[in-house]
């Protein structure tokens, strides 16, 4: 091994001898004008490729590693600029659009913490304040202690608008599962809950129609006997309903159509028909019976009591006429 390093080095000493002997015979070729008159170039002359070979490659490594470097700098902020922007942007957009959210009102966050707060143990523990002992039903005793719980008559309108909300198949007796439905579905399981929202529903129907409406038609239903398979309402208790479903807003035919129905017997049912067409022959009639139309559709009653008004309505001013005479 120590032959070979020898070597090198005097193979590297003879060629260092060779290339002196060179640059004395470029010198010489060059001093006797030998070299050929060659075209001098306005640009820049690059030097020679192998010319300085180790410091070429370390300016270009240099170059690279700078290039890189900037590169990455340049990538990297350019990667951050965009991520700014982005996120600028995001706050551009997403801030208005917060902004407009309303913020939950007190109102609505107390509504929801209520409806949380309806227990169906508790409406349960109601029901059973006021269930028959033989039957798991509120029946007429239970009914009038409820009604007096709740301040009222039992023969009041809003107890009526209790039994619409319960949604009862008959009247005197409200089931367990109407009565807790029925509680749960008017958000309350008290005493003092119920009576607040009765006052609310009974003010609403005065204004809103078609839930006047379905409470009207619901009269009917609710004064069947469903026990023995009714379908006529009794004319006396559709008297007594017709008077107690428009209790807050009679309408001016209701009393001389009620007379009516008292003074003729023979007149032992109404049906459904002729109960839900009342409803639009007070609409229709207002207190005018002159502009009733027997031509169209309506139930023979209403031809009949129309008539018999008709007929009062001629012989007080027959009975007028003569007194004027007299």
């Amino acid at each position: 091994m120590g032959h070979c390093l020898s070597c090198f080095k005097d193979q590297a000493n003879t060629d260092i001898a060779t290339t002196q002997r060179k640059k004395d015979e470029m010198r010489e070729i060059v001093t006797t004008n030998q070299v050929p008159t060659v075209m001098v170039s306005d640009y820049p002359q690059e030097e020679p490729l192998l010319h300085n070979n180790q410091n070429n490659i370390n300016s270009h490594r240099n170059m690279q590693n700078a290039n890189t470097v900037n590169s990455y700098n340049e990538h990297s902020t350019g990667e951050l600029t965009i991520i700014q922007k982005s996120h600028t942007n995001s706050d551009k957009i997403l801030k208005p659009f917060y902004q407009k959210l309303p913020s939950l009102p007190r109102t609505m966050s107390s509504i929801s913490s209520n409806e949380s707060r309806i227990s169906e143990n508790k409406i349960n523990q109601l029901f059973d304040l006021y269930k028959d002992s033989l039957e798991d039903a509120i029946l007429a005793e239970g009914i009038e202690n409820l009604c007096n719980d709740l301040q009222l008559n039992p023969d009041d309108f809003k107890v009526l608008v209790l039994a619409w909300k319960l949604n009862a198949s008959q009247m005197c007796r409200f089931t367990r599962q109407e009565f807790v439905q029925g509680l749960k579905n008017l958000k309350t399981d008290s005493i003092k809950g119920v009576q607040t929202k009765l006052n609310e529903i009974t003010a609403d129907l005065t204004r809103d129609s078609e839930n006047f409406k379905d409470l009207y038609r619901f009269t009917f239903k609710f004064g069947l006997d469903v026990s023995i398979g009714q379908r006529i309402l009794p004319a006396d208790i559709a008297i007594l309903l017709w008077r107690l479903v428009f209790t807050n807003n009679e309408p001016p035919i209701l009393d001389k159509w009620l007379k009516y129905l008292e003074k003729n017997p023979h007149i032992r049912g109404i049906p459904k028909d002729t109960w839900y067409m009342f409803l639009n022959f007070c609409e229709y009639i207002g207190d005018d019976l002159s502009s009733y139309d027997d031509n169209e559709a309506w139930p023979s009653l209403f031809d009949d009591f129309v008539e018999y008004e008709n007929d009062q309505m001629n012989q007080n001013i027959t009975k007028s006429n003569i007194k004027v005479e007299d």
